[in-house]
């Protein structure tokens, strides 16, 4: 790589470092937090944050597409995800009342019990594995930061600029 391509800037040497760690925490914090749920909790990350989404809801009910979205899950994701979980009663499917076409996912009281019990490992597992090696940072400005990045990833470039940054030619065109 002894190239740029046209109009790239490469990374620094502090930025190259923090691709680097920031994409073996993505491959490893996953890994680990799964395994510790699956151990403690007998629960996938996936199943256990529907869970969670569920317990916060209103009437602890979501529309299927609007829990894709909170757990950031495909509409054929969340369908598995909450198979597994109305197979173990922990959530059950109800067509809308309102159109009788789709469907809402609603957490038994089983799953929000399950939810209660298995909490507190996760919340062992995360501090043990995340928070604790954080002690001292502010995360706010991290948290947005992070925030801003999924944002652009998922809704394009100009979600993460102030309103109207992207309306327009490109800067030096036009």
């Amino acid at each position: 790589m002894t190239e740029e391509p046209e109009g790239v800037v490469p990374l620094d040497a502090e930025e190259e470092a923090f691709l680097r760690a920031l994409a073996r925490l993505l491959v490893t914090l996953p890994r680990v937090l799964e395994e510790d749920l699956l151990r403690d909790g007998r629960m996938s990350t996936s199943e256990y944050f529907v869970l969670v989404h569920l317990s916060e809801a209103a009437g602890r009910r979501l529309r299927m597409s609007d829990l894709a979205r909170a757990a950031a899950l495909s509409l054929s994701g969340i369908t598995r995800v909450v198979q597994r979980l109305e197979a173990a009663d922990l959530v059950r499917r109800e067509r809308s009342p309102e159109d009788g076409r789709g469907w809402f996912a609603v957490l038994t009281a089983g799953g929000l019990a399950r939810l209660e019990e298995t909490w507190p490992a996760h919340l062992g597992s995360t501090r043990r594995r995340l928070f604790d090696h954080l002690a001292g940072v502010d995360l706010a400005p991290v948290t947005a930061a992070l925030d801003a990045v999924v944002r652009s990833a998922v809704e394009g470039p100009c979600a993460a600029e102030e309103p109207g940054a992207c309306d327009g030619p490109p800067a030096g065109r036009g």
